[in-house]
This record gives C-alpha cells, sequence and structure tokens, in this order.
C-alpha cells in the first residue's frame, strides 16, 4: 500500500479531483489558485531550452552522418504537412455532419471580450513566427552547434562536458516533477472556478463534439500510424500517463515536454530524432489545435446560419495550414489564429469569436493532450522508418509500467485474503 502513495499517478489524478472540487464549491478561493498551476509551468519552461539544446548537441554529434540528420528533419516536415492536414479534413467533415452549431441561441451564451484577440491577429508571417517562438530560435541553434561539434575534431571534451550538464538537468527535472501534483491542482481550481462547470451548458454539443473527433483522431489515424510498425498506442498511453495527466491538468503541453522528451529516448528512440521531432513537432505537429481551429470556423459558420460552399471549405483548409503553424509562437494563441483565419477568408463574422471564451479553456486540454500525444506518435513513427528504434528498450519501458499498474491490484488482493486466513485460524481453533 505504501507504494501506492508514493507514486506519482496517484497523486496527480487526486490532485485533479480536488481541484475541480474546491472550483466547484468555492469557486473564490479556487481562482486563486491560479498561480499554483501558471508557477508549476514557468519552472518547467525553464527546463525545455537545456534540454533541447543538449539532447540535439549530443545526438548530433554521435550520429556522425549529416546526411541522415537532413533526412530525419525533412521526413519529420512531410509527416507533420500531412498529418495536420489530415487532421483539418477530419475536424471538418466531423463539424459537418454533427453540426454543432446548428440552433445556438447566442443570446443564451456568454461571450467576452475579443479585442486583445483581434488586435493581435494579422496576416501569417514565417518572420514573425521564428520572430516569436523561441523552441525553434533553440532548436536552430541547436542543429548548426550539433554540426559544428560532428566536425570539431577535439569534440570529445565539449561532449563530455554537455553529457555531465545533461545528467544533472534531468535529475533536476525529476525533482521538479515532484511537484505536478501541486501545479495540476491549482490549473485545474482555477479552470473550474473561473468558468465554472455550468459554462458547458450551451456549448456542450460542441464540446463532446470536439472531444469526440480528437478521440477519433488518436484511435483512429494516429493509432494505425503506429500498428504499421507494430507497436501499441494504449501501452504508450499507459507509458506517459503521468506526463498526460499533467498536462489536463495544466492545460499546457509544455508542462509535460521535457520529461516526454526523455521518457521517449528511455523507450528507444534515439537521443537525435528525439531531439529533431519532439521540438520541431510543438511548433508544426499541432494536431489537436488544428482539428480545433477547423470544428471551431465550421461552428460559427452553422451558428450565423452561413453556408459554405465547396471552394470556401477548400480556402479554409488551405488557409489553416499556414495560420495553424503560428499557434505556438503567440499567447492565446488559439482565438489569435482563428481571428486571422476569419479575417483572411471574410465570410464569418469576428464577432463570433466572443461565443467560444466561455468554454475554450476546458477545450484547451483536449487540444494540448491531442499536440502531445501527436507528437510522442510522430517520434515513435520516425525513429522506426529510419531504424532508430530500439524495441528491447520499448518492452522493458512498457513492462515496468506493468509492474507499477500491479501494485495496486497486488494490494487490493492482500487485503481480501486477509481476513479469510484470519476466518481459517478461528475456525481451526
Amino acid at each position: 500500500m505504501k507504494k501506492i502513495f508514493t507514486n506519482l499517478t496517484f497523486w496527480v489524478l487526486t490532485a485533479i479531483a480536488a481541484g475541480a472540487l474546491l472550483g466547484e464549491i468555492y469557486p473564490e478561493t479556487a481562482v486563486k489558485m491560479k498561480p499554483l498551476g501558471e508557477g508549476f509551468i514557468e519552472i518547467v519552461k525553464l527546463f525545455i531550452s537545456p534540454i533541447i539544446f543538449l539532447t540535439i548537441s549530443l545526438g548530433i554529434s554521435g550520429m556522425g552522418d549529416l546526411k541522415k540528420v537532413g533526412r530525419v528533419g525533412g521526413k519529420a516536415i512531410l509527416y507533420f504537412e500531412i498529418v495536420t492536414t489530415l487532421a483539418l479534413i477530419i475536424g471538418i467533415i466531423v463539424a459537418n455532419l454533427i453540426q454543432p452549431g446548428s440552433g445556438v441561441n447566442t443570446k443564451a451564451v456568454a461571450s467576452g471580450d475579443i479585442s486583445s484577440y483581434t488586435k493581435t491577429a494579422s496576416s501569417f508571417s514565417w518572420w514573425q513566427f521564428l520572430k516569436n517562438n523561441f523552441t525553434i530560435q533553440v532548436l536552430i541553434f541547436s542543429i548548426a552547434f550539433g554540426i559544428f561539434l560532428s566536425k570539431y575534431r577535439g569534440r570529445q571534451r565539449i561532449v563530455d562536458i554537455l553529457g555531465f550538464f545533461s545528467k544533472y538537468v534531468f535529475k533536476a527535472l525529476h525533482f521538479v516533477m515532484l511537484f505536478a501534483p501541486i501545479g495540476a491542482f491549482g490549473g485545474m481550481a482555477f479552470t473550474i472556478g473561473k468558468y465554472g462547470l455550468q459554462a458547458l451548458v450551451p456549448l456542450g454539443k460542441l464540446m463532446i463534439t470536439v472531444y469526440l473527433t480528437m478521440a477519433i483522431f488518436i484511435f483512429l489515424v494516429l493509432g494505425l500510424l503506429l500498428k504499421y510498425y507494430k507497436v501499441s498506442l494504449w501501452k504508450l498511453l499507459k507509458y506517459i500517463r503521468e506526463e498526460l495527466l499533467v498536462v489536463l491538468g495544466t492545460s499546457s503541453s509544455e508542462a509535460g515536454l521535457p520529461s516526454l522528451m526523455e521518457k521517449l529516448e528511455r523507450m528507444g528512440c534515439t537521443k537525435s530524432v528525439v531531439g529533431l521531432v519532439v521540438p520541431a513537432g510543438y511548433s508544426f505537429n499541432l494536431d489537436g489545435t488544428t482539428i480545433y481551429l477547423s470544428m471551431a470556423t465550421i461552428f460559427l459558420a452553422q451558428v450565423y446560419d452561413i453556408h459554405l460552399d465547396m471552394m470556401q471549405v477548400l480556402t479554409i483548409i488551405g488557409v489553416l495550414m499556414i495560420t495553424s503553424k503560428g499557434a505556438a509562437g503567440v499567447t492565446g494563441s488559439g482565438f489569435v489564429v482563428l481571428a486571422s483565419t476569419l479575417t483572411a477568408i471574410r465570410v464569418i463574422p469576428l464577432e463570433g469569436l466572443a461565443l467560444l471564451l466561455g468554454v475554450d479553456r476546458f477545450m484547451s486540454e483536449a487540444r494540448s493532450i491531442t499536440n502531445f500525444i501527436g507528437n510522442a506518435v510522430a517520434t515513435v513513427w520516425l525513429a522506426s522508418n529510419e531504424k532508430e528504434f530500439d524495441r528491447d528498450k520499448m518492452k522493458l519501458a512498457f513492462e515496468s509500467v506493468q509492474e507499477t499498474e500491479n501494485i495496486l491490484t497486488d494490494n487490493l488482493e492482500i487485503e481480501d485474503k486477509t481476513p479469510s486466513d484470519t476466518t481459517k485460524k478461528n475456525h481451526e481453533l
């Protein structure tokens, strides 16, 4: 039983439940818990840049073949574009089939001020994307440094130093992750306390549709991608479940990013593939965000009873293929990108964004989790495709998760047997 109470998954789940309960019963107090969630995310974000730099630099310098680096990078970008486009199409198809916006009474839906988002919205610029996205900047610098290191004759001394720092950076990260329940508690308490579960009722159909679509994408599309290389999606999800719960509680994929990179490497993906794919995926492989943007656009068209012909739908897909790439580099990115998209297509009223403010926080959890899972799957798939995946390590990693799961079952069985054993002794006496 003691092992249960030292299990991080148990405490994160407990914290999420406690945060939701506090938010529902004492909303004013729950809102004040916001710094706990934001503070945890900010601390974890401090690890993202050094981990990306160390992982990529050491990975490329140890790879030797720089052509392979270019090949992996090219495959990753192609993979991201194909999968996110597929996510876009699925979102539009499901939204048109279920029609969550039909019959919505705009007067009954709480709305808010969208001026801060519409002011930021502008035409997509690759320069602005690179300028605002620090993760991409670190990624580019790390690749350049890794290439330099691979050509430098005296690199071993530098590699040893970087390896030393890498060891202690991950040790520090493990320590910080012990506070994940506090961050999850603060994030969930604030969300429920600020927006309330009642905010979900008017737009409940949209919420259900979005979550259903993301579930279809994860278990059908991503599941089939992994099945191609005989990797179980379900086992992968159980392997990264602690990170998924942290992302759920904080509504931020950044909260689990450093830990994900370490786990994927431990699972069998090489350091170079993990270092290239995960950081790039954080900016280019936003499956959940892409699904949400496509569905929100169609939803607003349905709310205002605007019929979109095939050419307009194709225009929306084309615009979102570009604007969605900037979603990771801007604060309040979902609304900014959506505002940019609506401005570009000039068919749907921009003020419709106000209808989504009340439920956006709840849907951001689905977006973050889908983005997170999408990048984990992309890394495993590309590592397998490049034959840079150790299946023996994968089996050991999955087995360790199964052993942890058995702890609770074993303890419950022991408790069940104890009374019967006592009864048996009494009977013998």
